[in-house]
């Protein structure tokens, strides 16, 4: 009994993340000149993967995007369809899948510690990038310059940020989960 409480604590959280994956990607600031606005997704798809683990992390973006691709209103600014999948943002929602696979891998190898965390974020946001840029580029037929300077420049400032900050919120929270889950256990 206690391996099914330990699997649907498990599916309540990837639940909890896509909504909150969703919610981070709702409030969306356009950046003038790039089709690519500031949204808090990708911090909440890092914390997905720190804390749930690289798959059911996945669990929980494989879930969001689904959500949005059959149409409801859960990508950023509040919109949703296979559309928006295809177009040119495609790209960046698409590199979240293995995003969050890397982030979860690299946190459990470094047990949850800020530094590895800092470390996951950075690979799992360069592969984000890597898969918006060659998408972006490819739906508005632009060069590779053009693409960085619209879908990577403006936003590294704002990525560090939320990449420490996701690092740093990670170990107060697994150890906030570990002292809930002794208390029920124990």
């Amino acid at each position: 009994m206690e391996g099914n409480n330990a699997k649907l604590s498990q599916a309540i959280m990837a639940c909890l993340f896509a909504a909150l994956i969703s919610v981070g990607a709702y409030a969306a600031f356009p950046i003038p000149g790039t089709p690519v606005p500031i949204v808090l997704q990708n911090m909440f798809i890092m914390l997905a993967g720190f804390i749930s683990g690289p798959w059911w992390g996945l669990v929980s973006v494989v879930f969001y995007l689904i959500l949005g691709s059959v149409g409801l209103p859960v990508f950023s600014g509040g919109t949703g369809g296979f559309a928006k999948l295809a177009g040119p943002t495609g790209g960046y929602l698409v590199g979240y899948i293995p995003a969050v696979i890397v982030f979860g891998l690299i946190s459990k190898l470094g047990k949850g510690k800020w530094i590895f965390n800092i470390l996951a974020g950075i690979s799992g946001m360069i592969i984000v990038y890597a898969a918006g840029i060659v998408w972006l580029k490819s739906v508005l037929d632009i060069g590779w310059e053009r693409a960085i300077a619209t879908g990577v420049i403006p936003f590294l400032p704002g990525d560090i940020i939320k990449i420490i900050l996701a690092s740093v919120l990670t170990p107060p929270i697994l150890k906030a989960m570990n002292h809930i889950d002794q208390q029920t256990n124990g």
